[in-house]
């Protein structure tokens, strides 16, 4: 995990998702979203931050794969090239993406059955 002055008090800190397996999942979101990984043997790998200097979160083999935990949020400057990108990689759509206030997102499945919504700004 990353260095603890880079930390922020009460905010989100690492998202670990639990994988069925860690290969496909580590194509699917390299695929999907452009995501880098650090790997840390068979049984785990590191989501690199976006600048490549710390980790966001955490892909588990190990863990089991749950519904109904928090929804993960990821962030699009194009939702519709995004919908685009997680179908093309493998992903289920679950909800279109559809209106809410200020902007638009939808929701999808990843390959181990992992729920995640993606939003873009109106």
């Amino acid at each position: 995990m990353s260095d603890a002055a880079q930390h922020t008090h009460h905010s989100i800190d690492y998202v670990e998702l639990s994988v069925t397996d860690l290969e496909e999942a580590k194509r699917f979101y390299t695929e999907a979203f452009g995501w880098r990984f650090n790997d840390y043997g068979p049984m785990y790998a590191g989501i690199r931050s976006p600048d490549g200097e710390s980790e966001v979160g955490g892909l588990n083999p190990d863990g089991e794969v749950r519904g109904g935990g928090p929804l993960v949020l990821l962030f699009s400057e194009d939702l519709d090239r995004t919908v685009e990108a997680v179908a093309g990689a493998g992903g289920r759509i679950l909800k279109a993406p559809y209106a809410f206030p200020g902007g638009r997102r939808f929701h999808f499945a990843d390959p181990s059955g992992n729920e995640l919504g993606v939003y873009a700004n109106a």
